[in-house]
C-alpha cells in the first residue's frame, strides 16, 4: 500500500488477521460494507469515534490498490 499504510495493519489473532483499522477491531471489509450499504462518511464516524475521514480514505486506498493487484493476477 503506497498511502496511508500506518492506519491499516494485519495482526494475527485480531479479526482472524484480516486488514483493519490500526489500533481497532473493525476491518476494510467492516467499513467497505457499511458504505455500500448506503451509509455516509459521516455516519460511520459518528456510530465509530475514534475513527476519522483518513481512516476511510485508507480503506479506499486499501481496496483500491488490492483490486488493482488483483487484476494484475488475472491478466498475468
Amino acid at each position: 500500500m503506497t498511502s496511508l499504510p500506518h492506519l491499516i495493519t494485519c495482526t494475527p489473532g485480531v479479526r482472524s488477521g484480516k486488514a483493519c483499522l490500526a489500533g481497532t477491531r473493525i476491518t476494510v471489509s467492516d467499513v467497505l460494507e457499511y458504505l455500500a450499504s448506503g451509509m455516509s462518511q459521516e455516519e460511520i464516524m459518528a456510530d465509530f469515534p475514534d475513527l476519522r475521514k483518513e481512516h476511510i480514505q485508507a480503506v479506499l486506498r486499501y481496496a483500491a490498490e488490492r483490486e488493482k493487484r488483483l487484476s494484475e493476477l488475472t491478466v498475468a
